[in-house]
C-alpha cells in the first residue's frame, strides 16, 4: 500500500471507502502529487538544459550508473564475454581523455559550435564501443553521421583493436565535422544516400548501425539493402528501436535473434533512445 492508502485504510470506514466506487476520488490527491513530482523533476532538468546546453537535436548525455550496468550485461550477453570484460571496454571509452579533448576542440573550432556542446557525453554509444572492441569487426558501417560523435566512438574502438575500418554515410555534405586527426585515418566518409551507397558500394559488412532517416519505411529499406552485404555473423543495430519496429520485424523475417537496450539519461529531460540489435 502507499502511505495515503495506508492512512485511509487505518479505520473501518476507510477500508469501506477503498473498496467503493469513491476509492478513485479518495486516491486522487496522491495520484496528482505523484504526477506533479515527476513532472517537476522533468521540468527542472528541462530548464537546466535550456539554459545550459546549446544542442537542438541529437541530444547527448551520460547514463545513470544503474543503466551503465544494464548496458554492460546487455553487451556481455550479446557478444558472449564476461560482464567484467564488457565493463572494462566501456570504462576504456569513458576514460579516453584524448578523444574527449578532441571533441571539445573540434566543436569550439566549428562554425556549428553555437548548436553543439563541447563536453563529450557518449550515452548508448558506450555500448557501440564495447561491442566493436569485443567483436573486432573488419568492416564497420554507420548511416547517419551527423556531427560525427558516434563515428569517433566507433573509430576509437577500431583503432584500439588494431584492425578494421569504419565507413560512415550521410546525405548532408556538412556532416562529420568532428572526424579528423588519427580517428579520420581509419574512417571513410561518404556523402550520399544510405540505401544507394549500401546497394552500390558495400560488401562483407561485419557491423552495421542504422542512425540516419528514422522513418520506419526508410529504416526498413536500409535493412533490406544491407542484408545481402552482411557476413555470416554480422551484427545489425538500430539507433531508433525505441520508436520503430523495423529492426525487430526484419530480424524475424530473416531468422535472426533480437535484443533491446533502453537508455536512462542522467539528469536530462529527454527520456532516452536505445540500441536494438539483430544477430544470428
Amino acid at each position: 500500500m502507499t502511505s495515503l492508502t495506508s492512512r485511509i485504510a487505518g479505520s473501518s470506514l476507510g477500508k469501506k471507502l477503498l473498496s467503493s466506487p469513491l476509492a478513485g476520488i479518495a486516491a486522487f490527491p496522491w495520484r496528482l502529487g505523484a504526477v506533479a513530482k515527476a513532472n517537476a523533476k522533468r521540468a527542472g532538468a528541462g530548464a537546466r538544459w535550456l539554459f545550459g546546453s546549446r544542442e537542438n537535436t541529437n541530444y547527448t548525455y551520460n547514463l545513470t550508473e544503474r543503466n551503465l550496468e544494464h548496458l554492460a550485461w546487455f553487451v556481455s550477453t550479446l557478444v558472449d564475454i564476461p560482464v567484467s570484460e564488457a565493463r572494462g571496454y566501456m570504462q576504456e571509452l569513458l576514460d579516453d581523455d584524448a578523444l574527449k579533448k578532441h571533441v571539445a576542440d573540434a566543436i569550439q573550432a566549428s562554425p556549428q559550435r553555437w548548436l553543439a556542446d563541447s563536453t563529450a557525453r557518449f550515452g548508448r554509444r558506450v555500448g557501440w564501443y564495447a561491442i566493436v572492441r569485443a567483436r573486432k569487426p573488419k568492416n564497420v558501417v554507420e548511416t547517419g553521421t551527423d556531427k560525427g560523435l558516434g563515428a569517433l566512438v566507433l573509430a576509437a574502438a577500431v583503432m584500439r583493436n588494431g584492425t578494421g575500418r569504419l565507413t560512415t554515410i550521410d546525405i548532408n555534405p556538412d556532416s562529420g565535422y568532428l572526424i579528423s586527426g588519427v580517428w579520420a585515418e581509419v574512417t571513410n566518409r561518404v556523402i550520399g544516400d544510405g540505401v544507394e551507397t549500401i546497394t552500390n558500394t558495400l560488401s562483407d559488412v561485419d557491423f552495421f548501425i542504422h542512425d540516419s532517416d528514422h522513418s520506419s519505411e526508410y529504416e526498413k529499406r536500409e535493412f533490406v539493402a544491407i542484408g545481402p552485404k552482411l557476413t555470416k555473423d554480422a551484427l545489425v543495430l538500430s539507433d531508433n528501436a525505441h520508436a520503430s519496429d523495423s529492426l525487430l520485424q526484419w530480424a524475424e523475417e530473416t531468422g535472426r535473434h533480437y535484443l533491446y537496450f533502453g537508455e536512462e539519461p542522467l539528469n536530462h529531460w529527454y527520456p532516452g533512445a536505445s540500441i536494438g540489435v539483430a544477430f544470428r
